[in-house]
């Protein structure tokens, strides 16, 4: 685990295509289903909110999230694989309430694969409720389908 550059200002930028194959480098390194380039392609040209978090010139994670009439849908978020287990997650969700706040949202919406233990805890503590479960939503190995937790934070 490599430390974030503390040196560095800490920033949140918006995304721009200028980022896609770094943020493509990370998915395949994050995830085993990893967003398409296109997923990120849409999100941008629908206005989605989409915000990298970088400690100088470095990317530490990013988050890409919909608004909708009184709720956001948090769609993806992802601390770069080195950086992971520094609060980088916390410092995005941070950012994300209170963008959220900011537009009028009562609700803050997810989902999760019910094997990412490690993220279940982090809403958890963030303070996300399981709702509800989503059946066969994620694709898994081997044509397989993973079930997705359902979580929300009441703003």
């Amino acid at each position: 685990m490599t430390p974030a550059p503390l040196s560095a200002e800490v920033r949140f930028e918006a995304l721009d295509s200028q980022w896609l194959d770094q943020l493509m480098a990370v998915e395949q390194q994050a995830y085993s289903h990893p967003w398409t380039r296109g997923n990120f392609e849409d999100g941008l040209r629908a206005g989605y909110q989409c915000q990298l978090l970088l400690a100088g010139p470095t990317l530490l994670g990013y988050f890409v999230a919909m608004k909708g009439v009184d709720e956001i849908h948090l769609l993806n978020i992802t601390v770069v694989p080195e950086f992971q287990r520094q609060g980088w997650s916390r410092v995005m969700l941070d950012a994300l309430v209170i963008w959220s706040r900011g537009q009028g949202a009562q609700w803050l919406w997810l989902e999760v694969r019910k094997s990412n233990l490690r993220a279940l805890e982090v809403y958890r503590a963030y303070g996300f409720r399981r709702v509800g479960v989503r059946k066969g939503y994620y694709p898994a190995e081997s044509q397989q389908r993973e079930d997705a937790v359902v979580m929300s934070l009441r703003l």
